[in-house]
């Protein structure tokens, strides 16, 4: 007869008084008991649960997007490279929390959607945040937060810095590429708009790859992670409309309708477009 298996004996620690444990580190008795239903709705845990695990994804998107972003301004590429890949990671794991709420039938939904009064995905200051950093500004969108001066703060200090996108223009400016001062110094606070000559220097790299392979592979890591950022929006329109339809959002946007117009907006719209003309 095989031997119970002793921890003890391996060596695992098994006494943590005055110690850190694992419970003690991640905070679980914070995090486990944050959930709070409103209703009596078994599928609300699900709701739940599902959108402070994306939150926390969108946590962990920010702390690399900024790290991208720095290495970049500093002409690092290579370092950022890794960045970008691990944020395109984080969101096919947000891709793949959509399948688990898409489990949740529209009558699921309806046994506690009123009980969510106004809150809405749309009021997420981080998502905000994260569109605000790859470039896609507008202030009509702070709005929403005023009740929080803070989150305001935080919004408008980074819509004043140049985006994820701006730090690589600068740097294929940097290389010599034709990129114009317009472009360059532009305001930040708005949203980007394309460009041609910022198309001809992104198509100079990718004719020439050889003679501008750091600038051609952090081309190829931006659209990596739009294609997954796509693929986000995409889900959330699908798994709205399979479980409201056409109603409007809580929060009161159109819902479906809006988020379909999303679906239109490009973050590095030039890396796209020079593709049809290669």
């Amino acid at each position: 007869m095989t031997e119970p298996l002793n921890p003890e004996k391996d060596g695992a620690q098994m006494s943590f008084d005055g110690r850190m444990s694992y419970v003690d580190y991640l905070r679980l008795d914070s995090i486990l008991t944050a959930q709070a239903p409103v209703s009596d709705a078994h599928d609300e845990m699900l709701f739940i649960v599902q959108h402070q695990t994306s939150e926390l994804w969108m946590r962990l998107a920010l702390h690399e997007l900024a790290a991208a972003r720095a290495a970049i301004a500093e002409g690092q590429l290579r370092p950022a490279f890794k960045l970008l890949s691990r944020v395109a990671r984080i969101f096919e794991q947000l891709n793949g929390a959509w399948d688990v709420l898409r489990t949740m039938t529209p009558s699921d939904y309806t046994t506690f959607r009123d009980a969510l009064g106004q809150s809405s995905g749309f009021q997420s200051w981080q998502y905000r945040l994260i569109e605000f950093t790859l470039g896609n500004r507008n202030a009509a969108m702070l709005k929403p937060h005023e009740h929080r001066p803070d989150i305001v703060e935080k919004l408008a200090a980074e819509m004043a810095r140049p985006s994820l996108y701006d730090v690589a223009l600068g740097q294929l400016a940097a290389a010599g590429l034709a990129v114009p001062d317009a472009v360059l110094s532009r305001d930040l606070r708005q949203p980007y708009r394309p460009d041609p000559a910022v198309e001809a220097a992104w198509s100079q790299v990718y004719l020439e790859p050889e003679a501008h392979w750091e600038l051609y592979e952090l081309a190829e890591k931006l659209v990596d992670f739009e294609d997954y950022f796509r693929r986000w929006r995409f889900n959330h329109v699908t798994t709205v409309e399979r479980v409201i339809g056409f109603k409007r959002g809580t929060g009161g946007t159109s819902g479906v309708a809006y988020l379909k117009r999303m679906l239109e907006v490009e973050l590095f719209p030039e890396l796209w477009h020079l593709r049809t003309a290669l």
